[in-house]
């Protein structure tokens, strides 16, 4: 059901220096690293910290669910819409991550960003 979970923090660098640690006695690594996001886990990115400008301290979750391929994401992504979240990213491939990671976010009704992603491609 969930793919990966991500979650904000004020300081990147100070939250990174604290999951590299932490992680690291469960076996798991920062994988990828974008500056503003930081990916771990074993093999590919479970986890994920990100900061952005003017973030609070009531911060948005990430939550991206695993979806079995990309027409799914589609019908998700559109489901989301007519339910009344707002759109983030609509569905497409995102190679920055892995060349078949397809995916779509929205912000839920209560304020926190949702994906769907299927990693077959398009």
């Amino acid at each position: 059901m969930i793919d990966h979970l991500g979650i904000n923090c004020t300081d990147i660098e100070r939250a990174g220096a604290f999951y590299d640690r932490i992680l690291g006695v469960l076996g798991h690594r920062r994988v990828m690293d974008f500056g503003t996001t930081i990916g771990y886990g074993s093999e590919e990115p479970d986890f994920w910290l990100s900061t952005f400008e003017g973030v609070g301290p009531n911060r948005e979750v990430h939550v991206a669910f695993a979806a079995p391929d990309a027409a799914t994401v589609r019908a998700w992504y559109d489901e989301a819409i007519a339910a009344g979240a707002e759109s983030l990213h609509e569905p497409r491939l995102w190679p920055e991550y892995h060349e078949r990671y397809f995916g779509a976010f929205v912000r839920d009704t209560e304020g926190n960003n949702i994906e769907a992603v299927c990693h077959s491609g398009e």
